[in-house]
């Protein structure tokens, strides 16, 4: 993926100033930054769900700017900051609707089977409605429905958010195993030590403009990835 001159904004409000962004073959990256930096933007304005300008193209084809329905069906899947499960529905139907358009019953089953491979508890909770579980479970739900769609890159926003430390680790162990099964990554997220343990390469928002680029192999310390912060 690879996005030139790329921004956004909220009726008269410039919430993301234009921005250069790659994501190459098999890559994690992560988009780093505090609160208000524009990262969850950045996501939004890759899939065409907020006023954007700019271009974006994915394995070599550009991407429409204002319609999410035909950049997701190109296979740019993303897990949305609060996770956007449907509470009532049980954990079941709402992996089913991750490929409602999906025909093909064997091709279903290889996809439940993935899924079930990575989080083994939503196999044991397929009957249960999906509001009533953990925070963590949840998440794993929501990676879980995007899987369904079988993308060929995953978005995701924070999803970290409002977890202990230890189901973090158990998301993003997870998110490392699936890029090295060789699919790519868009990681957003404030937990930057964890997020760099994963990611080829890191851009660090702030106030809605890059920063920063990133390399992880050269941030030895928080010392160091705290300069970043504050340059």
């Amino acid at each position: 993926m690879e996005a030139r001159n790329l921004s956004a904004r909220y009726g008269q409000v410039q919430a993301l100033a234009p921005i250069d962004f790659q994501v190459g073959a098999g890559e994690l990256v992560a988009v780093l930054g505090p609160n208000g930096a524009g990262k969850s933007t950045l996501l939004r304005a890759i899939l065409g769900l907020v006023t954007n300008a700019g271009e974006v193209a994915f394995m070599g084809a550009a991407l429409p700017r204002r319609n999410p329905v035909a950049v997701a069906s190109r296979g740019v899947v993303l897990v949305p900051e609060g996770r956007g499960i449907f509470g009532p529905m049980t954990v079941m139907e709402n992996l089913e609707l991750g490929a409602y358009r999906l025909k093909d019953r064997h091709e279903r089953q290889r996809r439940f089977d993935r899924v079930f491979e990575l989080f083994p508890r939503l196999k044991e909770r397929l009957g249960q409605t999906a509001g009533s579980m953990s925070g963590g479970e949840q998440q794993m739900l929501a990676i879980g429905r995007a899987l369904m769609a079988d993308p060929k890159i995953l978005l995701l926003d924070e999803p970290s958010l409002g977890l202990a430390p230890r189901v973090t680790d158990e998301i993003l162990e997870t998110l490392g195993v699936l890029n090295r099964s060789g699919l790519p990554v868009v990681l957003v997220e404030q937990r930057a030590p964890q997020a760099l343990k994963l990611a080829h390469r890191a851009y660090l928002l702030s106030l809605g403009r890059l920063v920063a680029v990133i390399d992880p192999r050269e941030v030895q310390s928080h010392d160091q990835l705290a300069q970043y912060y504050f340059a």
